[in-house]
């Protein structure tokens, strides 16, 4: 019997909203402001709201809070779209708090008008003077006493455009007395002389986002319009306006922030770096964003299953990113083709493998018709993409396989020879035996080394009968090693990426945050594939055996092929830390 898993509170809270009758279906919305990239904490944000009205019925808006022109573009707009549907979401509208911006302005014109908000000319450092402290309460200014229809008039002529930037603010009047500040006759309107991406130049006054926030929820009757914590105070304020403006009750909730190890999540913090150069850009592979994880490799399944895992809270805490990149590799496993590709060559030479051994069984790309002959001759071997992988079945339910080409001079990783290796070692030592993956087992018989001593080349025989799948050697070894031919290689450059910081939460941390970034998150380097990667496809995903997972970058062209290596094939980083 499967164990039911238990809710978080959002779904407690709505579960009980239902049974009550208070809505028939629920209406939630993913308000992102168009000023940046989506980060791992969005994506949280962006599952719990679809993933509410998709449990419960009803449906998602996605509406864009662009209500500061000065910081928002038609970039933003996109990579936000293109990531929430990437992520396996769809929205039924797409909004912007800009369609509502002659309702919000109406709406603050009936405030003015029941007395319960007024034009303010004090300069910014006299109104946080007035405002007081949190143990000191406020004072009010003369402003605060000025007519509705000196007020109607006032706020009439900064719509106009007669003042300028800061010279006027249209304020709620509430209490100055009030012990949440934030209620203490809070701006509603700025002067702000902007180009607005949407609306052009039609607006010079633009709404702050607690006044454009809970009404354009209203107006779209959100039922469950779903913050994160730092909005604890802002709810009083929420409700101020809807219950003074008599329009639909919309509901806040909050929830805890979805911070990250060993990143930062801080949307100035992140242009910080974009900007210093410190990574190529918003979708550099080290970024935290849903850009950046997208280019890397990594998959929309994964992300969600992480969200899914680390569950909804009440209190702020940092997410292992560890427990991102298990749910990656997970993932990965059951869909990456597998591949053969070499990073730190070394050449071996199989010195009983003849010209007269060699046939030309198969192919070794998505099926063309290769002929070896214009390079070197070699045997075709058929190597298993996926075992793991049920869609990668050939029509006679067979798993489906490749032709990787063999021949008698091979690069293996440097790192599988040792000359005086340790008890228990099972790859390539004098003497030893090991089977290359797919093929044959092979003995190494001689060291070639340079005049400086180091090892240049293996001398090696194979087994004629210990062909992988048909073996009747009766040779038994323990170790498996991958390889590529040296005549049929191709290269690639491989970028490999690790932490962007060095400590688990460069935030807290004294000082400038970017004196912890990591020197050593990129490495590139030049690696031997197989040649069935020339052929690499976008939007896949592949395991280099035995060194990790990568993806085809949007950097790559023909005749030069760039990987990316979204997570290894274990937690490198916590066992170099022990």
């Amino acid at each position: 019997m499967t164990e039911e898993k238990s809710l978080n509170f959002i779904e407690e809270i709505v579960e009980d909203d239902l049974e009550a009758g208070k809505y028939k279906n629920i209406v939630t919305r993913f308000p992102p402001e168009p000023n940046g990239y989506l980060h791992m904490g969005h994506a949280t944000a962006i599952c719990l709201n679809f993933g509410l009205t998709k449990k419960y019925g009803g449906y998602t808006n996605l509406r864009f809070d662009d209500t500061n022109p000065t910081t928002e573009e038609t970039e933003y707009v996109e990579s936000i779209k293109d990531d929430v549907r990437w992520l396996g979401f769809e929205w039924k509208n797409e909004l912007y708090a800009s369609d509502y911006f002659d309702t919000l302005y109406g709406y603050a014109v009936k405030l003015i008008s029941k007395g319960l908000a007024y034009v303010d000319d004090s300069s910014s450092d006299v109104m946080a003077k007035e405002k007081g402290t949190p143990t000191e309460p406020g004072v009010d200014n003369e402003f605060r006493k000025r007519t509705v229809e000196e007020n109607l008039r006032l706020f009439e002529e900064m719509k106009a455009g007669k003042y300028k930037d800061g010279e006027r603010v249209l304020r709620a009047k509430i209490d100055m007395t009030h012990v949440n500040m934030l209620m203490r006759d809070p701006i509603m309107y700025r002067i702000k002389h902007a180009h607005h991406h949407r609306t052009g130049d039609k607006w010079c006054i633009y709404p702050l986002y607690d006044f454009a926030h809970g009404q354009s929820d209203s107006i779209e009757n959100i039922t469950h319009s779903i913050c994160t914590l730092e909005f604890i105070p802002h709810r009083e304020l929420y409700n101020w306006y809807i219950e003074k403006l008599e329009i639909f009750p919309s509901k806040q909730y909050e929830f805890a922030r979805r911070n990250l190890s060993f990143t930062v999540m801080s949307k100035r913090k992140l242009l910080q770096l974009v900007n210093e150069k410190f990574v190529s850009g918003w979708d550099d592979p080290r970024m935290p964003t849903i850009s950046a994880y997208r280019r890397r490799g990594y998959t929309a399944e994964a992300i969600r299953d992480f969200c899914e895992r680390v569950g909804i809270a009440k209190r702020e805490n940092v997410a292992d990113i560890s427990l991102l990149e298990f749910c990656v590799r997970e993932h990965l496993n059951k869909i990456a083709v597998r591949r053969m590709v070499v990073l730190n060559p070394l050449k071996i030479v199989i010195t009983n493998y003849k010209d007269t051994n060699y046939t030309n069984k198969a192919n070794y790309t998505n099926g063309e018709n290769t002929n070896y002959t214009n390079k070197k001759n070699g045997e075709i071997l058929e190597i298993e993409d996926n075992v793991e992988n049920d869609t990668l079945q050939t029509t006679n339910n067979k798993i489906q396989t490749r032709g990787v080409p063999f021949s008698n001079e091979l690069y293996i990783e440097r790192e599988d020879f040792m000359e005086n290796p340790p008890k228990k070692y099972f790859r390539l030592f004098p003497g030893g035996m090991v089977r290359l993956k797919g093929a044959y087992i092979i003995k190494c018989d001689e060291v070639i080394k340079d005049a400086a001593g180091n090892v240049t080349e293996l001398h090696c025989t194979y087994i004629p009968e210990s062909h992988s799948g048909h073996d009747s050697s009766g040779i038994k070894v323990k170790g498996t090693i991958h390889w590529v031919s040296v005549p049929h290689a191709e290269t690639a450059e491989l970028r490999l990426y690790d932490r962007l910081f060095k400590v688990e939460d460069p935030s807290s941390e004294e000082g400038d945050f970017k004196t912890y970034i990591n020197p050593d998150s990129l490495q590139i380097i030049t690696a031997y594939i197989e040649p069935s990667l020339k052929d690499a496809l976008p939007n896949t995903s592949y395991q280099f055996i035995r060194k990790g997972y990568f993806y085809l970058d949007k950097d790559s062209k023909p005749g030069k092929l760039v990987f990316n290596r979204t997570v290894g094939l274990r937690d490198s980083w916590a066992a170099s830390s022990k």
